[in-house]
């Protein structure tokens, strides 16, 4: 018999994910945690059992897409519009100030303007998937640190548009400036989107009556819907997870679209784990044990620093100190866009290889500490489901 030479590949996976998964249940800690290390321990830095993270990768960039797009059906646009002064006003603080804690370390390492930047902008985004994974997993959507943490992170995905063409005006490569005007079309198009969502507040999509009893089709046109305009918003430059985010609230607008959710519940499932398997492969272990101390260290300062930067600034913004040091602490790993970021700057020769592993192997193992950290600090603060609050409803 011709064996495929994915499906011991496969298996090796789904048999990490369920073994380590009825462990953490058993523990009480959330799956996340299981995702990564089953992705440290089957990597090519573990025990290369899984060698082609490309395709797992690529696997796992489908998962971020619909887990984002399963928020967005969540969602209220009017909530998020309200919320417009923690959006805006807080992400751009809290990203200034990023740059601005960097800026004496860089300067004792002797580092250029570029790449004192970079390094700020990287430890500024938070995670999407983590973050979001969590809020879902602890039902804390409706309550106001999940309504906070959720409209941040969504600005942090927007503040790429900016942070790219920074990165590339002081790189080596030339800003395309056709790209830039495209970005900034595509900004104001979703933009535009969300607005007419939260002024219509219930929209009727076409066709949607005939798919209604046709369960086989539904499959295809929920995904059809879902990954359309990420396709769209990637076109554009911007974030595919954003446009998933949109096509999320488009759906949870139109009332008669309830069997969207139940259609791609299980795909969801499949693909954020492999998502979060992905990352924990590009835990390099050999490079870590080289350099522990330093890495270390700079995890260490940057889970504490985000955490006490973005709980400061939500409590100058009027929130109680106890929900803004939680929303401080659900932000406080390092997000999978800086990968991004990172990748950038060493195409852009802003890093050297050296502080590129350097950067993977921070970023990586703030996504691996973080639930447990968030965890913590949730027991400490003496929250539980029972005891979070509803956010308000104007």
């Amino acid at each position: 018999m011709h064996l495929d030479p994915i499906m011991p590949y496969l298996v090796g996976a789904i048999l990490a994910v369920l073994v380590l998964g009825i462990f953490l249940r058993y523990i009480r800690q959330p799956y996340v945690i299981g995702y990564l290390i089953a992705g440290v321990i089957l990597g090519p830095h573990g025990i290369a059992f899984v060698e082609d993270e490309a395709l797992l990768g690529r696997l796992g960039a489908i998962g971020v897409v619909l887990l984002l797009f399963f928020i967005g059906m969540e969602v209220t646009p009017r909530k998020l519009i309200d919320n417009w002064k923690v959006a805006v006003i807080g992400t751009t603080l809290q990203i200034v100030i990023s740059v601005g804690v960097v800026w004496p370390l860089g300067a004792y390492l002797e580092w250029p303007f570029e790449r004192i930047i970079l390094m700020g902008f990287v430890i500024s985004l938070s995670s999407t998937a983590v973050v979001l994974k969590l809020l879902q997993d602890w039902q804390e959507f409706d309550s106001k640190v999940g309504q906070n943490v959720l409209v941040i992170l969504l600005a942090q995905d927007l503040a790429i548009i900016p942070m790219l063409m920074i990165l590339a005006a002081m790189g080596d490569s030339q800003t395309d400036a056709g790209n830039i005007w495209l970005q900034l079309i595509g900004a104001i198009a979703i933009g535009s989107i969300v607005v007419y969502i939260a002024l219509k507040e219930t929209i009727r999509l076409p066709l949607s009556n005939l798919l209604r009893d046709d369960h086989e089709i539904q499959i295809f046109a929920a995904l059809a819907i879902c990954l359309g305009l990420s396709l769209l918003t990637g076109l554009a430059g911007l974030s595919t997870a954003l446009g998933a985010f949109v096509a999320g609230m488009i759906i949870g607008a139109a009332k008669e679209t309830q069997w969207v959710h139940h259609s791609l519940e299980s795909f969801r499932v499949v693909f954020v784990a492999l998502f979060f398997v992905s990352i924990g492969m590009l835990v390099n272990l050999e490079f870590i044990q080289q350099h522990w101390v330093q890495i270390s260290a700079l995890v260490l300062l940057v889970i504490i620093t985000n955490t006490f930067i973005n709980g400061a600034i939500l409590r100058a913004l009027g929130e109680n100190w106890r929900d803004s040091l939680y929303a401080g602490t659900m932000l406080s790993q390092i997000g999978e866009f800086s990968f991004v970021l990172a990748a950038v700057g060493i195409q852009a020769h802003i890093i050297s290889d050296y502080g590129y592993q350097m950067t993977v192997a921070v970023i990586s193992i703030s996504l691996l500490i973080s639930p447990p950290w968030i965890m913590f600090i949730k027991h400490v603060l003496g929250r539980t489901p029972s005891t979070t609050q509803p956010a308000n409803s104007s």
